[in-house]
């Protein structure tokens, strides 16, 4: 009796969703350097940019697994077989100016079909934010710990654009 659970099995072989034992042997496995920290962090780039965390979840993971590897190299290490990259994210202009460029820090090893998801940046930002809840200030997330000078870097770029 064969049941619709997604694995079907046809003539001695299983096949998964459409996929042979092979195909999926080509995709890769996410590990994390720091899992805890690292959702943290996922965390909150869901609560404070949205765009950002449906791209990631919903674009450019799915592409990483199949083996499409985005962004830009920043580092190769030969003896090691790994690949360093970094992913920018879609970011509000202003946050980007205020706060950094949210970015996906990820390393590929390449042997082993193994991505690395090491951080996402603007690490304080982000923690900030998972620890408390942040206000904003003309739309652009204001850190409690130091908020005049997030203000005053707000206040400065909208001048500069005027």
């Amino acid at each position: 009796m064969c049941y619709n659970l997604g694995i079907l099995k046809v003539q001695g072989l299983f096949k998964i969703q459409g996929k042979g034992l092979n195909s999926m042997q080509q995709s890769y496995i996410f590990e994390y350097l720091d899992e805890n920290d690292f959702r943290k962090k996922e965390r909150s780039v869901r609560k404070y940019n949205m765009l950002a965390f449906k791209k990631l979840t919903f674009d450019y993971y799915p592409q990483l697994r199949s083996g499409k590897l985005l962004g830009e190299l920043v580092e190769s290490d030969q003896k090691k077989k790994t690949k360093s990259y970094e992913l920018k994210l879609p970011t509000d202009e202003l946050f980007a100016k205020v706060h950094g460029e949210v970015r996906l820090h990820y390393t590929v090893y390449e042997d082993k079909h193994i991505i690395l998801l090491t951080n996402i940046t603007p690490e304080a930002i982000l923690d900030e934010g998972h620890r408390t809840e942040l206000s904003t200030y003309k739309g652009v997330m204001i850190s409690k710990e130091h908020p005049e000078k997030d203000m005053f870097k707000v206040n400065l770029l909208n001048m500069l654009q005027k």
